[in-house]
């Protein structure tokens, strides 16, 4: 939330500075620079709402609780506001290249708001950067957005690096515009500005729209939960398991077990405790356990092969 909050500031901060400095220059990439930070402020505010919402109380109708609320809501961050500051930047660039114009008086603000606003930008970005190392460990970035099943740092890391190129490109096109006297430099700014930010939406969207569906846990934890359950003496293997995020800290878990046809039902029912007893403290999140016990058949077909 610390990235969520930084971004947020910023970019408010920044959509205000860039809107007066299109009213004074007519900028048709500032234009378009300032719908996307007001894009990215709604961006950070449903993102706070979604994890607020998300930590309402199990129900009855909602046994599981409310932890993919999280998910549903970075959804609509990556479909309708990036889509939508996206296609807005776009349709400006085309006009303002379809009927090119120089930029008004004031011609020195657009470029001051724009390096300003770059300096923002990247201590925000630096931010969620610290943020994400703290998790991400050796993992590579882009094996991380797509691994990650909190969906607010990979939300965050790439709006903000979406933002930082948005405000190079433009900067380049105010700057060529400013140099040439030709609008349309400033419309092709605004346009490579949309595409970026179009890209990055169907990014979020086929992120999102994975974690919706349900995604297991990663590799790593599935092997913590199997070396847990395997420490238990009367657990001889596991027959299969099956793990599904009920949320970015909530995990379900349901495995069939092998036990032996001397074990009693106290004996089984100790270790099935016990284990999930070991599971729990393996993993640093809110697990639900199902195990069920079955006979090991296999070790009895090969014990009768053998005799």
């Amino acid at each position: 939330m610390k990235a969520v909050l930084a971004a947020l500031f910023a970019n408010l901060g920044i959509a205000a500075t860039k809107f007066l400095a299109f009213l004074l220059t007519r900028s048709s990439s500032m234009l378009a620079e300032s719908i996307h930070s007001l894009a990215d402020s709604g961006n950070q505010v449903l993102l706070l709402v979604g994890k607020k919402r998300a930590e309402r109380p199990a129900t009855s109708l909602h046994p599981f609780g409310y932890g993919r609320e999280r998910y549903v809501y970075s959804f609509i961050v990556s479909i309708v506001l990036f889509s939508v500051g996206g296609l807005f930047a776009l349709y400006e660039g085309w006009h303002k290249i379809s009927h090119p114009e120089g930029l008004d008086s004031w011609q020195w603000v657009p470029v001051t708001v724009l390096v300003v606003a770059i300096v923002l930008e990247s201590l925000s970005f630096r931010t969620a950067i610290r943020e994400a190392n703290q998790v991400r460990g050796k993992t590579s970035w882009i094996s991380f957005i797509r691994r990650a099943r909190s969906p607010e740092l990979p939300v965050i890391l790439l709006e903000d690096f979406a933002a930082l190129m948005g405000l190079v490109l433009a900067l380049l096109g105010v700057c060529l515009t400013l140099a040439t006297g030709n609008g349309m430099w400033d419309g092709i700014g605004s346009m490579a500005i949309g595409a970026l930010l179009v890209v990055v939406a169907a990014v979020l969207a086929a992120e999102m729209k994975s974690l919706l569906i349900g995604e297991s846990a990663t590799p790593e934890l599935v092997e913590r939960l199997e070396r847990a359950m395997l420490a238990e003496p009367l657990v001889d293997r596991i027959i299969h398991m099956r793990t599904l995020h009920l949320g970015p800290e909530e995990l379900l878990v349901a495995a069939k077990i092998a036990v032996t046809s001397h074990d009693t039902a106290a004996e089984i029912a100790k270790a099935i405790d016990a284990a999930e007893r070991r599971m729990r403290e393996a993993v640093p999140l809110r697990l639900i356990i199902y195990l069920e016990p079955d006979l090991d058949r296999s070790a009895g077909s090969v014990a009768g092969q053998t005799a």
